[in-house]
């Protein structure tokens, strides 16, 4: 792993360096780059803002790894709000949202999980939109499974997400790529060890790609997750290779990452979804985007810099 990286991702466990962040004076617009603030009303504009000028977009309420069921419930909650807050502005058709499971109490108990994700599933289809399960590190790969599996016998749209450094990932996406079958395809942000996950980026980037040909030819919805120019070219020659036509599989990108690339392709009548997070748990989230793109940590060191 890039020692970079892995200082980064170290970081975003550190309380000492999360204060820091979070009081230094140019973090309000470190953050507001990638985050669409932290209360409901914010979310709902930014998305908004972005449905109005030709994107789709999926929203997800920061928090993860909880261990105690009154926050997991206040997720559960909060998703709700926001569901039916798209509802109300007329934007659900073009909204969805993300859910991570270690959000509503997977750590705890997964029918607990389970039991927020059917809610959250319930309301989603109430105001006629869809939910797309967030994977984590590799030890809860299973489980989120299994609670897919379990979400789709009642509500068949659920989306999955699957992460192309895994070795497990290639096998996954034959068995997700069945009729009607919503799949994110991503590259992965957390530190996984040598035994289960590709280290270099090389055999990153040829996993998704076998893995985004194992889509295209199946009769799913792939969604592929990606910023990289190379990998958008070639997921769109190897769309047309497979006759897949715009609207038979979706690109999707962070929020704040890319946003004219995002709009020129969808200018080219391509499906854009924008993923946009919110809420006061933003740290973790914010380090995992510097930690995929290095680049970024000018933006984070010259917050730290500036701290008063």
């Amino acid at each position: 792993m890039n020692p970079l990286r892995s200082l980064i991702l170290a970081a975003a466990r550190n309380d000492a360096v999360r204060r820091a962040v979070a009081t230094a004076p140019l973090s309000r617009s470190l953050v507001e780059r990638f985050v669409a603030g932290e209360t409901t009303a914010s979310a709902i504009e930014v998305a908004n803002r972005l449905v109005n000028s030709g994107l789709t977009v999926t929203l997800d309420y920061l928090g993860e790894d909880t261990t105690d069921s009154s926050v997991a419930e206040r997720t559960v909650r909060a998703y709700l709000e926001l569901l039916a807050g798209l509802g109300e502005r007329g934007i659900a058709g073009q909204a969805e949202v993300s859910v991570k499971l270690s959000a509503v109490g997977q750590l705890l108990d997964e029918e607990l999980a389970l039991e927020g994700a059917s809610r959250i599933c319930a309301e989603a289809e109430r105001c006629e939109t869809t939910v797309t399960l967030d994977m984590e590190d590799h030890t809860t790969t299973d489980s989120t499974l299994r609670v897919l599996n379990k979400l789709r016998q009642r509500w068949p749209w659920v989306g999955a997400v699957l992460q192309s450094y895994l070795y497990r990932t290639e096998a996954d996406c034959t068995a997700l790529s069945g009729s009607g079958s919503r799949v994110r395809l991503c590259k992965g942000a957390y530190a996984e060890p040598e035994d289960v996950a590709f280290t270099s980026s090389h055999d990153v980037d040829l996993s998704y790609v076998r893995c985004a040909n194992t889509l295209l030819a199946g009769d799913g919805y792939p969604m592929f997750a990606t910023h990289d120019p190379r990998m958008v070219r070639i997921i769109g020659e190897r769309a047309r290779w497979y006759d897949r036509k715009p609207g038979g599989y979706e690109y999707q990108m962070l929020y704040g990452t890319r946003p004219d690339e995002q709009l020129r392709l969808a200018a080219q009548g391509e499906t854009v979804r924008v993923y946009v997070p919110y809420g006061e748990e933003w740290y973790g989230y914010l380090m995992r985007r510097l930690a995929e793109r290095p680049a970024n940590t000018t933006f984070f060191l010259r917050a730290l810099a500036s701290r008063k």
